[in-house]
């Protein structure tokens, strides 16, 4: 469990009232991770969501053709304030791309079954936090264009 009070120092739940950020104080923790570490890899299920506190978190999507032909491409940094790990909230609730740690880094993890469930029991909660969710995905997909034209400009 966490703060509430933490949670609150950050724009992605500035819509949430007291007593909805209590809620998901409850299910997060904090967590330290090192440079390099993967958080978690895309294609898996989406166990948390996550909110960065300090340092820098890459995302990269892997093109896999066969087993002889892999290959990493970054897609994305997260900065400090911003949420990650988005899909835990979106079905199929299947990962999109991997996260690594760029440096030491702080963060708030939400479990995302229990924030699953708040949801449903919640509709007012649901719904502030998925147009939340639906801003910062549609914020990564202009970036993504962003990279997409630069890369074909080359």
């Amino acid at each position: 469990m966490i703060s509430p009070e933490l949670l609150r120092r950050y724009p992605f739940f500035g819509p949430l009232n007291d007593a909805q950020l209590k809620a998901i104080a409850m299910i997060a923790d904090e967590v330290t991770i090192e440079a390099g570490v993967t958080l978690f890899n895309e294609k898996e299920p989406a166990e948390a969501m996550y909110l960065l506190k300090e340092g820098s978190i890459d995302l990269f999507y892997t093109v896999e053709e066969d087993p002889e032909f892999r290959k990493e491409f970054p897609v994305g940094e997260i900065n400090p304030g911003e949420p990650f790990g988005i899909s835990s909230i979106i079905d199929p609730y299947i990962l999109t791309s991997t996260a690594r740690a760029a440096s030491s880094s702080k963060l708030v993890r939400i479990a995302a079954n229990p924030l699953r469930a708040l949801c449903e029991v919640n509709n007012e909660l649901a719904l502030i936090f998925l147009r939340q969710v639906a801003k910062v995905a549609l914020e990564r997909l202009e970036a993504t264009r962003v990279q997409l034209a630069a890369a074909w400009a080359e």
